[in-house]
């Protein structure tokens, strides 16, 4: 079975420089091993990284140990679903990539949150209107 994105189409890579996915695939895949829902790919802002660290998600630091490379203001890299949420209710969300977002992330986010973000415009617009 293929990943589908928010879009209804096949699920796109999110980025490979530096590699993300929670399976560090390049894509935004989901599974049961994945508990957080890293589904939302975005491309992260300085603003969107200063949120995470301020709530305890730092994704600025390397660790090596996890093959996490830390991240730099445009760089892609997949989500949790929830806590893009909550830097969207604090008025601080990253840039999404709908096509390379896992359509799970439908089950925390509205579609029409995600479309406020979308920085990539399907060849069929019909979905975002």
């Amino acid at each position: 079975m293929t990943d589908r994105n928010v879009l209804g189409g096949p699920l796109e890579e999110c980025g490979t420089d530096p590699l993300t996915g929670f399976y560090r695939d390049g894509c935004c895949s989901t599974g049961p091993e994945d508990l957080g829902s890293h589904t939302v790919c975005t491309v992260v802002t300085a603003e969107f990284l200063e949120h995470q660290k301020s709530i305890g998600n730092d994704l600025v630091t390397p660790r090596p140990d996890n093959n996490f490379p830390g991240l730099q203001p445009g760089d892609r890299w997949c989500v949790v679903a929830v806590r893009w949420l909550h830097a969207h209710e604090d008025g601080v969300a990253a840039p999404v990539i709908l096509a390379a977002t896992h359509e799970n992330a439908l089950e925390v986010i509205p579609m029409e949150t995600l479309r406020k973000y979308a920085v990539d415009v399907p060849d069929d617009v019909s979905d975002l209107l």
